[in-house]
């Protein structure tokens, strides 16, 4: 099938065709330039919202009662959850599926699970195009789920619309959220699990930290929602919380800015991969090991290898 047919096929909404885009995408495919050509004018509909959070804190369970909150309100939503890699297949380990059966005939929802591939950004490489891919199938909501590893959860500030952090109480000193940097990216708090002891000085410390923070948009100062995500508690408020948050960025402009940031990543990041595809493939004769080797015994600096390098790409580096 070619990448006209194939899109045309997920936008009429055939599932198969779907998956099918989303699987090229993950693989790297080389219809991919064609896919992603044919989507182009089909994409920047959907709201993307980004959950992230430390290993624990309840992601999956709160994007499921998330999903029923947006089905309730007749909108269709995707599902992009980044799991771990198996080490023995490379693939997802599938646990956000697990954990989302509830929803699973439903044909307004769908959910991928995507495996991050030992990517330490707790995304995907591929996760950018594959938003573009379910933007283009028509749903409304697109939820994107990191995997959670710590102090590189702030990636997902560069996909999303509105990024929640989720904090637990018991779940290690809430400083740690400062020191991974995710208060400057989070726009919503959420503190779920707040049934447990500790849930109030994990909000108290929360509250003293976003004071002292400085953002870029220094006109939306982010709430902070106590939630019980297995019993379906507080996630009306945090969605509420999401959708005022959509409306400011959509009357301060931010909505547009924040997409042209990503717009930019996106690019970026295909041209650096594409250059280092190059790299690798220079000097058969030597090359890129024999820059490398004449830097590691002293014979060269490093500056002027990768001089002769972009040479050999053709491209000066005086410029």
């Amino acid at each position: 099938m070619d990448a006209a047919r194939l899109v045309e096929r997920l936008r009429e909404g055939d599932r198969r065709a779907l998956a099918r885009a989303v699987t090229l995408v993950e693989n790297g495919a080389p219809e991919l330039r064609g896919i992603m050509a044919a989507l182009a004018p089909h994409t920047g509909r959907a709201r993307v919202v980004g959950f992230t959070g430390a290993p624990g804190v309840g992601k999956s369970t709160t994007t499921n009662a998330v999903v029923r909150l947006v089905r309730a309100r007749g909108l269709s939503v995707a599902v992009l959850a980044v799991d771990p890699s198996s080490p023995f297949t490379g693939g997802a380990l599938l646990g956000d599926r697990v954990r989302m059966q509830e929803h699973a005939t439903d044909p307004g929802v769908y959910i991928r699970s995507m495996a991050n591939r030992g990517h330490l950004g707790g995304l995907s490489w591929a996760a950018p195009h594959a938003l573009r891919v379910l933007d283009a199938a028509g749903f409304d909501v697109i939820l994107v789920e990191t995997v959670g590893v710590g102090q590189a959860e702030v990636e997902i500030a560069g996909l999303a619309d509105t990024t929640v952090v989720l904090c637990a109480p018991g779940m290690g000193d809430s400083v740690q959220a400062a020191k991974a940097g995710v208060l400057e990216v989070a726009d919503v708090f959420a503190v779920n699990k707040a049934d447990r002891d500790g849930a109030r000085v994990t909000l108290r410390e929360l509250r003293q930290m976003v004071a002292m923070v400085d953002r870029t948009d220094e006109e939306w100062k982010p709430p902070i929602v106590m939630t019980v995500a297995a019993e379906g508690e507080g996630t009306e408020e945090l969605w509420e919380k999401v959708e005022r948050h959509r409306a400011h960025l959509e009357s301060t402009g931010e909505l547009t800015s924040r997409r042209r940031a990503r717009a930019r990543e996106e690019v970026q990041g295909i041209a650096l991969d594409l250059l280092r595809s190059r790299m690798v493939g220079v000097g058969e004769d030597g090359g890129l090991d024999a820059l490398a080797r004449e830097v590691a015994e002293g014979e060269r600096d490093p500056y002027s290898a990768a001089d002769l390098l972009l040479k050999e790409l053709g491209a000066d580096p005086r410029e």
